[in-house]
């Protein structure tokens, strides 16, 4: 009779039983093997340079200006002098999110933000999705807010040396021509920067910063002479709808607050600061939106807010009656919104970084220069693909599909924040979400709820997105992942 504790013929111990597809599709990565491999990249490391105040500015550069400057001319048609409740829904949206992004990215400081955060609680599988989403919501947002650079750019050298670009050069197919030229031109800029360091790049974002809050104060000031309260008689022309889609749009606006959690790498004190900076910037926002998106409502009829994206210029124009106040704060826009483009390029590329490290995209996007810290090829790489798309996809197109990227990611945090509690109770924490796991869970409702406001289009454009997304990872990220090597090893 054969003894069934008798090892094999070669006298080697039988190998382990490979793991299943599904087993694969659920590895976790430790939250402190992710905490341990920070910084660390292809031939140097990232180098830790932000402290609080420019975490803060990072956060309100990528999300301050969209919604306002740009955004706010295609949301008003939507939902009538109810945009300002919009903004509302979509702030308290992103709050809820808000509050489970401070804790995990106090809890796991690293770059990959929300990707970073599903590999370490919900498996490799969720993770990649996530990542996917957040190239959508970064990668495309810088395409949108570019789009919109350029319509501020027209304004502003109309109102000073009287002359536009043709629209066949600052317009993409679609919306009268043929190749944007402009938004071409801002994200390469935005690269420039980058390319010079982590600490170079803040302290030009800051100063942008600083401009356009300063510019949406005067904006107030001066659009609130021209207030009518009769503009707000029909408070919601087109219901509850207009709205909710109207919110959905908006939330586009917010998606910002989350780009102090990419730089989780790059932070003096990451788990003390990053969950302050994320809460601070997104209070910030969300009242400076809703100050300006009612004297802008008060000030204009709403039915004439689909004319141009540069809606806030043409009001202060239209207000005084003197040109300089418009071109004033068309120069404002140009510089906000070119903040917009470079902070959340520098989150797309974080994030890149991140997923290179753990093998899921090439190792090209994980190389850091020795001289200057920052993934040089991974941003240029970046910034042309977003750069080409900028400058030939309409506006309304990016924001929706960005919306919907951005809403999908937040969804998952809101799961993740609550798994983690309960998979690792005993990890400590510099910030906990009160009421959880209400709150997460409101997060979550809210953000499947305006998902739904989104257009078929949007949905089925999300559909070929994710195919896609799930093709390259079966072909490429599930072999190639650092998570299976040992797997590999041993079945070997």
């Amino acid at each position: 009779m054969l003894d069934q504790g008798a090892p094999p013929h070669n006298g080697q111990p039988a190998a382990p039983p490979s793991p299943g597809v599904g087993a694969r599709l659920m590895r976790r990565k430790p939250v402190e093997l992710l905490v341990a491999e920070g910084g660390r990249g292809d031939g140097g490391s990232l180098r830790r340079s932000l402290g609080l105040w420019q975490l803060t500015m990072i956060s309100i550069g990528a999300t301050l200006g969209t919604g306002i400057f740009v955004v706010l001319g295609e949301a008003v048609p939507k939902a009538g002098p109810a945009v300002t409740l919009s903004f509302v829904i979509a702030g308290l949206t992103a709050l809820f999110s808000a509050l489970s992004y401070a804790e995990l990215a106090g809890t796991i400081p690293v770059s990959g933000s929300s990707y970073s955060y599903a590999y370490a609680t919900m498996g490799e599988l969720i993770a990649w999705i996530c990542g996917w989403c957040l190239m959508l919501e970064y990668g495309v947002s810088v395409a949108a807010v570019a789009v919109g650079w350029g319509e501020y750019l027209n304004e502003l050298l109309d109102g000073t040396i009287g002359v536009t670009l043709p629209a066949a050069l600052s317009a993409p197919p679609g919306d009268g021509g043929v190749f944007n030229l402009p938004a071409l031109i801002v994200v390469l800029l935005a690269m420039a920067f980058l390319m010079g360091g982590a600490r170079e790049s803040a302290r030009a974002n800051t100063i942008m910063v600083v401009v356009k809050i300063a510019a949406l104060v005067l904006f107030c000031a001066i659009g609130v002479q021209g207030f009518r309260s009769g503009n707000y008689e029909n408070f919601m022309p087109l219901g509850m709808a207009g709205v909710s889609a109207a919110g959905a749009t908006l939330f586009f606006s917010y998606i910002g607050f989350d780009a102090a959690s990419t730089a989780g790498e790059e932070a003096k004190n990451a788990q003390r600061d990053l969950p302050r900076a994320i809460m601070l910037s997104l209070v910030i926002v969300t009242a400076l939106y809703v100050l300006v998106a009612a004297v802008a409502v008060g000030a204009k009829p709403w039915q004439h807010f689909t004319d141009s994206e540069a809606s806030l210029a043409q009001i202060m124009r239209e207000v005084t009656g003197q040109s300089f106040w418009g071109t004033l704060l068309a120069f404002c826009a140009v510089v906000a919104i070119a903040s917009v483009v470079l902070t959340v390029l520098y989150g797309q590329t974080r994030i890149l970084f991140a997923m290179s490290r753990d093998g899921l995209v090439p190792k090209a996007f994980g190389r850091v220069s020795p001289k200057t810290g920052t993934p040089r090829t991974n941003t240029l790489i970046v910034s042309l693909f977003c750069g080409v798309l900028a400058a030939a996809v309409p506006l309304g197109q990016l924001a929706d599909a960005t919306s919907i990227g951005t809403l999908f990611a937040f969804a998952l945090v809101n799961v993740a924040v609550v798994v983690l509690r309960r998979s690792r109770p005993e990890m400590p924490r510099t910030f906990r979400v009160p009421l959880s796991p209400l709150l997460p869970a409101l997060g979550f409702a809210f953000c499947v709820w305006m998902m739904g406001s989104l257009s078929t289009v949007t949905w089925v454009v999300f559909g070929v997105w994710m195919a896609v997304g799930l093709v390259f990872y079966f072909l490429y990220g599930y072999r190639r992942s650092r998570l299976a090597a040992p797997a590999t090893s041993e079945a070997k």
